[in-house]
């Protein structure tokens, strides 16, 4: 059981951790509790539910998955990616349906983690994940219109051309007032960073616009009135259901655990690069798990792993799970304090920093290379942006898993099976007499998002061993996006540590698509070959000088 569940905190403390290490996770959990005051508030009232639901959310999830995770840096607690699945879930079956899908969401994580899956959902390819992200980005963007710019709307529809045809409809209807601290809001959340990096702009921006909007009397929605006061504790709440009626949340709550699962392991590998770590997968999804079975008797909403609050933690010295253990009692702490002068945010303050975090979120630096790539990681891309804003998020993931398929055994079916290119005579005696500062690895086969993963961990485990790596790639038929993601990560880990990489036996078509991700621009041209012996030639030189 230990291999399957085996929280890294447990390790660390059994290993030891200085004091000084303690003393710098105690610092950023601070700064990160910071960090996430503002999001959780913004994401809860995106999603259609009290801001202190946001808040409870990133205290008690937060907490459970720092203390049972398998991750040394992961932070928990509500994101962006779940905005569209709560709001739905709430217009279809209300808070309490929103409790049981995430109390149920939370066992099937359980049952990832049990089932060792987590290696699995890895395994999505980088369109399929670009493609929901930045389609959640848009609907984010979208719903924040209405307080953004001070519209006076009742009810705002679901479908996203008929909310936009509504929005301009009431255009005339603008509150200049509210728009004006948007953007106010969006420059100090952008460019506070110039003066500071330990305080976030969005905290920056919520405190100073609060004051101001209060002081002149500023004539805006604030959380007070569209939510009334916000409890300053954390209260047991029962769940209510029909043990006849649980078919009905088994589909809201696969989503949940789905998504849940993928963005907690997209966030703990981002992170294992940041930290030069590894991350438990299977302990992490029970982790989650067990966070979305517990935080919902709290009144909380779906948590996962959150991408740009790990980085935070990791960039302000956070290397074990103490950082996020600290961040769920400073958010404690400020909801007991400060919580009931939470009401007095604007509305229009709170849009302005999800309009910033669905541009962060919407990848379109990435979304625009993909673009660039084969025609078939374009079709799994648009198919699932498309779906996710126009259809519903659970149809373009379950579309979008089966399209990967398809389309990748059509582009097995496609390929030449003739392997070009033999190995050249002297072969077997020039690796006789490679240096010990170089070593060699061979990629078989496609390099695609179902072997991406395990390639690129066998390079960085090899390439750390010597001062130069030669990647042989002569039987790589294609490479996706997924690929060139991966291997331009590991490539960047390895450059930051001195050394250098190169690529031999790289055919044109796998070349292409190298090119289009920036990855032959990232190693140097002069660092491509397409022969063994030009590569090790070149290496030797490198080596010698």
């Amino acid at each position: 059981m230990k291999a399957v569940f085996y929280p890294k905190l447990f390790s660390l403390l059994k290993s030891g951790i200085s004091k000084k290490q303690v003393q710098q996770d105690i610092l950023s959990g601070i700064i990160v509790g910071i960090v996430a005051l503002p999001l959780a508030i913004a994401f809860a009232v995106a999603s259609g539910v009290s801001p202190e639901k946001g808040l409870i959310t990133a205290i008690v999830a937060g907490f459970i998955i720092s203390l049972l995770g398998g991750s040394r840096v992961q932070i928990g607690g509500p994101t962006g990616a779940f905005v569209v699945i709560v709001f739905g879930i709430i217009t279809e079956f209300g808070l309490q349906g929103l409790l049981i899908s995430t109390f149920l969401a939370g066992i099937f994580m359980v049952l990832f983690g049990l089932l060792k899956l987590g290696t699995l959902l890895k395994y999505i390819p980088q369109p399929m994940i670009v493609g929901f992200t930045s389609g959640i980005a848009l609907i984010i963007f979208s719903t924040q219109i209405k307080d953004a710019l001070g519209l006076n709307i009742a009810d705002l529809p679901s479908e996203f051309f008929h909310k936009w045809k509504i929005y301009f409809e009431n255009l005339q209807s603008i509150n200049y007032v509210a728009l004006i601290i948007t953007l106010l809001t969006i420059l100090i959340t952008v460019y506070s960073k110039k003066i500071t990096t330990k305080i976030p702009g969005s905290f920056i921006a919520i405190v100073l616009i609060t004051i101001v909007v209060q002081l002149f009397k500023l004539p805006v929605n604030t959380i007070g009135t569209v939510f009334k006061s916000i409890p300053s504790g954390i209260h047991i709440e029962a769940i209510h259901f029909n043990i006849t009626d649980i078919h009905k949340y088994l589909i809201p709550a696969f989503t949940i655990a789905l998504l849940g699962g993928i963005e907690s392991l997209l966030s703990a590998v981002v992170s294992d690069g940041m930290i030069s770590g590894n991350h438990r997968s299977n302990t992490e999804l029970i982790a989650q798990g067990i966070a979305n079975i517990v935080t919902p008797f709290f009144g909380g909403i779906p948590a996962t792993g959150a991408i740009a609050r790990t980085a935070t933690n990791v960039k302000n010295g956070g290397r074990t799970p103490i950082s996020g253990i600290v961040h769920a009692i400073t958010l404690l702490l400020i909801m007991i304090f400060f919580g009931k002068q939470a009401k007095l945010i604007p509305m229009s303050c709170l849009a302005g920093i999800l309009i910033v975090v669905a541009y962060n979120m919407s990848e379109w630096r990435n979304f625009y290379s993909i673009l660039k790539s084969s025609y078939f990681d374009v079709i799994i891309l648009l198919t699932t942006f498309l779906l996710t804003v126009l259809i519903d998020l659970t149809v373009a993931i379950e579309i979008g898993i089966v399209l990967s398929a398809l389309l990748f055994m059509k582009r097995m079916a496609d390929i030449n099976t003739k392997v070009s290119g033999e190995i050249d005579s002297d072969i077997l005696e020039i690796y006789s007499d490679i240096p010990k500062e170089i070593s060699v690895y061979e990629i078989s086969g496609p390099f695609f998002f179902g072997s991406a993963k395990r390639y690129t961990e066998t390079i960085h485990e090899i390439g750390l061993k010597s001062r130069i790596l030669i990647i042989r790639m002569r039987h790589v038929p294609f490479v996706d996006s997924t690929g060139c993601q991966n291997l331009k990560s590991v490539i960047k880990n390895l450059q930051a540590l001195n050394k250098t990489v190169i690529l031999s036996g790289v055919n044109s078509e796998v070349r292409d698509q190298l090119g289009k991700a920036g990855l032959t621009e990232l190693i140097g041209e002069n660092n491509v070959f397409s022969s063994f012996n030009e590569a090790i030639r070149a290496a030797n030189t490198i080596n010698e000088s």
